[in-house]
């Protein structure tokens, strides 16, 4: 018997669905889930990181990001109603891979709301230093944790409101930096390869170690799939889209970071690294420019660190439901508000403590750790399902089903491998305490992990 009808009956077990979401809407959809203006917190770092190439170290990540959205449409388009890395590895690969996989993405859940709280401290100290960083991360966490608690829901409609501002704050940067550059700030030029080659800080261990970072601008993209069920035609589209939104979004940050580098040229004087595009929009638009880029920096880290702690105190929530986590707390959810709020307020604490404790880089390599390692799982499920389950091994189909997830997978594990010692090292640990955890559930590997409500 074809084992072919596998994805044909996902696919038909969701037609209740209303598919209305045209590959347009997908693609609207992944921009407003990875952030056009990513490199607004990203610049200081990455240009340090990279020695002065950031443009180039996004142009890599976008390849290596792009290869994987295409495992991950393939992936949503042969099962449209699964929508998460683990179900692509578990039914692809193996239970235990698909475990492994989504322990590994649970890194991602809880560490970008961080990012996003380390982010607003840092740029609400920059506007106002008199009050120290701490004391802002603690207001902006338990801000964020009271709106969550209330079960406040970031709508479509606020989505493409905060969308529209950034868009507009990108505008007015390009526009403004266009005119320093031709008014002889920084270059002094609108053309120049020194941002993507300058043969004398160029490194390539610098360049894959800050193409390791920047990938985290990227981060989202993968969420198109969970929309497989909404898409007209989600076997052609989501892997279109997912790959439109890598190759746009990665347009728009080679862009803003070749500009905000040549108006910047020295990479070295900035103070403090991590807010140095906002002194970058001050240096070409004066203080509307660098407060415009301050509200889009705060509006977008709180939206983000809302929308993200939601999300991971619901993944506390289904995992304490189905018993892998102590139902009585985590599984807990109150009467009134609607919402499971002692997992929210557990990530609350997480985000405030880990906000003071990690730096804004170490934070963001930890969530490339988990990441990455999901997207190689995803890679190889392309090959396990297409190439080996469905024996597509056709010529006109070599490329699709072995070439280029095996590519990716390659790519993402350099990427991988260049992570600092640091984020290996707790992302290592993290792993551990996943293995340990997974002896505990399937009693000493005895159990079928399949028979878990994972």
């Amino acid at each position: 018997m074809s084992t072919e009808t596998e994805p044909k009956t996902s696919t038909e077990a969701v037609r209740s669905f209303k598919r209305v979401l045209s590959l347009w809407d997908l693609v609207l959809f992944g921009l407003a889930f990875v952030g056009p203006t990513a490199p607004y917190s990203m610049f200081g770092l990455g240009t340090v990181k990279s020695l002065g190439h950031l443009p180039l170290v996004y142009a890599v990540a976008m390849l290596a990001m792009s290869l994987t959205a295409v495992s991950y449409g393939r992936m949503a388009a042969a099962f449209p109603d699964a929508g998460s890395t683990y179900a692509y590895a578990s039914r692809a690969l193996h239970p235990h891979a698909g475990y492994f996989a989504g322990w590994g993405m649970i890194l991602d859940y809880i560490l970008i709301p961080l990012l996003s709280v380390i982010f607003v401290g840092l740029t609400a100290n920059k506007l106002v230093p008199q009050v120290p960083y701490a004391v802002w991360v603690i207001l902006a966490g338990a801000a964020i944790t009271a709106i969550n608690l209330r079960g406040i829901k970031v709508t479509a409609r606020a989505n493409t409101l905060l969308n529209a501002i950034m868009i507009g704050s990108l505008v007015w940067f390009v526009i403004m930096a266009v005119r320093a550059l031709l008014s002889g700030v920084g270059e002094g030029a609108l053309l120049s390869s020194r941002p993507f080659y300058n043969p004398t800080e160029f490194s390539s261990n610098a360049i894959m170690g800050a193409t390791a970072l920047a990938a985290l601008s990227f981060l989202g993209f993968d969420g198109i799939s969970t929309l497989a069920e909404d898409a007209r035609n989600p076997r052609r589209d989501i892997w279109r889209a997912t790959l439109l939104v890598c190759l746009a979004a990665g347009v728009l940050f080679i862009l803003q970071s070749y500009l905000a580098q040549m108006v910047w040229p020295d990479f070295r004087t900035f103070s403090p690294v991590e807010t140095a595009f906002m002194d970058v929009g001050k240096r070409i638009g004066g203080e509307l420019l660098f407060y415009s880029i301050s509200f889009v920096l705060l509006v977008g880290g709180i939206a983000s660190a809302i929308a993200g702690q939601a999300s991971a105190s619901r993944l506390l929530y289904g995992m304490g439901r189905d018993r892998l986590l102590p139902h009585r707390i985590f599984g807990y959810v109150h009467p009134r508000l609607g919402t499971p709020v002692y997992s929210v307020m557990l990530m609350g604490a997480i985000h405030v403590l880990g906000a003071v404790v990690l730096r804004y880089s170490e934070a963001a390599e930890l969530v490339n750790f988990g990441a990455l390692l999901g997207f190689m799982a995803v890679d190889l499920s392309v090959w396990r399902l297409y190439f080996c389950r469905l024996g597509q091994r056709q010529m006109k189909r070599l490329a699709a089903n072995l070439v280029l997830p095996f590519l990716a997978f390659a790519v993402c594990l350099v990427i991988w491998i260049n992570l600092s010692r640091f984020a290996l090292l707790l992302g290592a640990v993290w792993m551990g305490i996943g293995l340990v955890y997974l002896a505990f559930l399937t009693r000493g590997f005895r159990r079928n992990l399949a028979d878990l409500r994972l």
